[in-house]
């Protein structure tokens, strides 16, 4: 049993720096995450970009009470944070946050990708996912 990516080609993985994996537009510049083969913006072929590792908190909030199904996370539910990330220059990515409490997140806070376990397949197998965490001084 080794742990695994819940997607494939969503990030880097094995990794001691982990990058997602987003797509660039060798004709505008557009970037996308996840990666898509042609451009939203002018329907060019994209490029895989990976993405910066660090960047700004732009607003979050907290899933205090499990989704509707079909949520298939953890189980029992723990709340988490959640929110938009700015990668500098790049674009804004929707993110798991390592972090749930509202006191210790702050917009504008600088945070940077983690890889961390989410569940456990039906093989038994740990299932990773990635998030953001506050970087700390």
């Amino acid at each position: 049993m080794s742990p695994k990516p819940i997607a494939e080609e969503l990030f880097t993985w094995p990794s001691d720096a982990p990058q997602l994996i987003g797509a660039r537009c060798p004709a505008c510049e557009a970037m996308t995450f996840p990666q898509q083969a042609s451009c939203p913006r002018c329907g060019a072929g994209m490029e895989r970009h990976l993405l910066a590792r660090r960047g700004t908190l732009w607003t979050y909030t907290v899933q205090s009470f499990e989704p509707k199904p079909p949520y298939d996370g953890p189980a029992p539910f723990v709340p988490y944070g959640v929110g938009y990330v700015e990668l500098p220059g790049e674009l804004l990515v929707e993110s798991r946050l390592t972090e749930a409490d509202p006191d210790r997140l702050e917009i504008g806070a600088e945070v940077e990708l983690v890889i961390e376990p989410f569940r456990r397949d039906a093989a038994g197998d740990e299932v990773l996912t990635f998030a953001f965490r506050p970087v700390t001084a």
